[in-house]
């Protein structure tokens, strides 16, 4: 690797996320809906059990994209709000593309908003400190390294809540890669819980 140009490694870097990218999204959307169900119902369980969790005050879920098998959180909405933890959920801004987290007054009544997920309101109030934000992803490495839809809203935002917030990634097990190819800007994750087993990274 000594040997590639700076420049010319970022490339190849970025050419295989993209090409990682495609077939992960493959991959996740062959899995039927009913498999989907029991695998987040063990996610969600795994999170519920895990200190970091319980001792949330203020949590950031997301909203699936019910279309592209994404971990279902959505039954964590309700007793986090029934013990008093403050729940937020991200919103774009459709003018500068900047990501943050809101608090809905009503979850179930989030809209889509043009990128094909529920947001909340840009009227609700917005988060200036989490203790936890639940991140998805298409596939995670051992160090934390996460490969979303490529935009790069998380690894904008994630800096502004952690530390001291910590960070957990969810996914099913089969999206537990080998590696991540590592491109400027990416924000490593602390935590990963899957359907299968929980680990914190080497990051």
């Amino acid at each position: 690797m000594d040997d590639f140009d700076p420049e010319a490694l970022s490339v190849l870097r970025y050419r295989a996320k993209a090409a990682l990218r495609q077939r992960m999204r493959a991959l996740r959307s062959t899995i039927p809906a009913d498999s989907i169900a029991e695998r987040s119902a063990r996610i969600c369980a795994a999170l519920e059990n895990h200190p970091i969790f319980q001792a949330a005050q203020s949590v950031a879920l997301f909203w699936p994209i019910v279309r592209k098998n994404e971990v279902d959180l959505r039954p964590l909405v309700q007793p986090l709000l029934a013990r008093g933890v403050r729940v937020a959920f991200p919103a774009i801004d459709p003018t500068t593309r900047r990501m943050t987290f809101r608090f809905p007054n009503e979850p179930s009544a989030m809209e889509e908003r043009g990128l094909g997920f529920q947001e909340p309101s840009p009227e609700e109030p917005e988060a200036t400190a989490l203790d936890l934000i639940v991140v998805p992803a298409l596939g995670v490495d051992p160090q934390g390294n996460r490969l979303g839809y490529g935009a790069g809203f998380y690894d904008r935002a994630l800096p502004l809540f952690s530390p001291p917030g910590r960070t957990i990634g969810v996914v099913f097990d089969f999206q537990v890669l080998v590696e991540v190819p590592a491109t400027e800007g990416d924000i490593p994750l602390e935590t990963i819980v899957t359907d299968v087993r929980v680990f914190n990274t080497r990051s």
